[in-house]
């Protein structure tokens, strides 16, 4: 059965009545003006290993050297602070996602263009999070690294954990991965360099 249609549970989340949404004075499009830049979401998904955060380092080197004014949000990063409290479970990996989605979504209103790189392995996740977008604002990236190689890479030593059982639910081995169907772009890291990939999803931008 396809994981993406069984319904589960979110952490609670209760909005206090008194919480009025104001309307700002200043639009995202007079943000992005004053940015004199496009802003954008540019999500990289795909397995642990598979070059997720090499590749949104160098692209936000890239940008920041060409005077784009961009952020990244790296999936283990955000997990020493916004996300500490979260778990691995199925619910908390989607908490994880939908906080980050919130997180990217004021950055591009601010005018930014957002990195974000995190396994995000369920298709219903990463869905949510483009639906908080504008057409156009979301760019999906997907690494298509065969698991092979990602686990011959192993530079955090999580498989070779994952296969003697000390991790449990990991992506890719005891817990599914599903492959994106729409991405923007989609990149083997195993047949292209670091910088061809910068290079592919600058031409997509």
């Amino acid at each position: 059965m396809d994981k993406s249609t069984i319904p589960y549970q979110l952490k609670d989340i209760t909005l206090p009545s008194n919480a009025v949404w104001h309307k700002s004075t200043v639009c995202p499009d007079d943000r992005a003006m004053l940015m004199a830049q496009a802003p954008r979401c540019i999500w990289l998904t795909g397995l642990s290993g598979s070059g997720k955060s090499t590749v949104a380092n160098a692209l936000d080197a890239t940008l920041h050297a060409n005077g784009v004014k961009a952020f990244l949000l790296d999936g283990d990063n955000v997990r020493h602070g916004l996300n500490k409290d979260l778990g691995m479970t199925e619910a908390d990996r989607a908490e994880n996602i939908r906080r980050v989605g919130e997180v990217a979504k004021l950055m591009v209103e601010s005018g930014l263009v957002v990195i974000c790189a995190f396994i995000s392995p369920y298709k219903r996740d990463r869905q949510m999070v483009r639906s908080m977008f504008k057409p156009g604002q979301f760019v999906e990236v997907y690494l298509d690294t065969p698991l092979a190689t990602c686990e011959q890479r192993d530079p955090k030593g999580l498989y070779k954990k994952a296969r003697a059982g000390v991790i449990k639910q990991f992506t890719g081995i005891s817990d599914p991965y599903e492959q994106p169907e729409s991405a923007e772009l989609q990149l083997n890291t195993t047949d292209i360099s670091v910088s061809q990939s910068v290079e592919a999803i600058l031409n997509v931008l």
